[in-house]
Parts: structure tokens; sequence; C-alpha cells
């Protein structure tokens, strides 16, 4: 019957579909984890093994959340923000390094005097 509808038809229009794919996915990952029983590696701590389960949830609401969030701003405020990540994060990773160096600097300088 979906397939029948036009595009026309206000209630359908493709949007549907689209709107409920990610909900789609994590159901259908949600049905594979119920069917294969997965459980967390023994290996890891309590508290990874709590969030195991509801982890892919998790991310689905904190990025409907970030979603939704951009898509109520300006464009420009929006991509202003992503600019502003993507300049921030390599900088900051640069200046970890940089000081990351000069402390083994300084570390093998001590060692040497030694």
């Amino acid at each position: 019957m979906a397939s029948k509808r036009g595009s026309a038809d206000p209630n359908f229009g493709g949007r549907l579909v689209d709107e409920g794919m990610i909900i789609l996915r994590k159901r259908i990952h949600e049905m594979n984890m119920i069917e294969k029983n997965y459980e967390a590696p023994s290996n890891w701590m309590e508290w990874e093994k709590r969030y195991y389960t509801n982890y892919d949830s998790i991310i689905c609401e904190a990025m409907g959340i970030l979603q939704t969030q951009l898509m109520n701003t300006r464009p420009s405020v929006a991509l202003g923000a992503m600019a502003f990540v993507a300049i921030s994060v390599p900088t900051s990773s640069i200046l970890i390094f940089l000081h990351l160096l000069e402390l083994a600097k300084s570390i093998l300088a001590g060692i040497h005097l030694v």
C-alpha cells in the first residue's frame, strides 16, 4: 500500500522512511543483540558492562540532540561551530604533542647530566 502512494501524498512524501532509518537501524541492531545474546567480555570493567547493552541508544540520543540543536540554529552559526571544532582539535593536539616533546627533552637532559 505504501508503494502505491505517490510523493504528492502529504503524509508520505518519502520523509517517513528517511526519518525512521536511524531508528530502524537501531532496532535491527537491538534485535541482533538479543538473538545472539551478546555479553560484554569478562575483562571489561563493571561500568563498561553496564553500559554495553545501552551504548547504541545513548549514542543515538546524543546524536539526535546534537542534530536537533544544529537544525534549530542559523546555518552560519552551525558552520562556524563546526569550523571552530575542526580547527581547535588539531591545534590542541599539536600543542599537547609539543609539551610532551619538551617534557621528554627535559627528562633526557636530566638523565644525561647524572
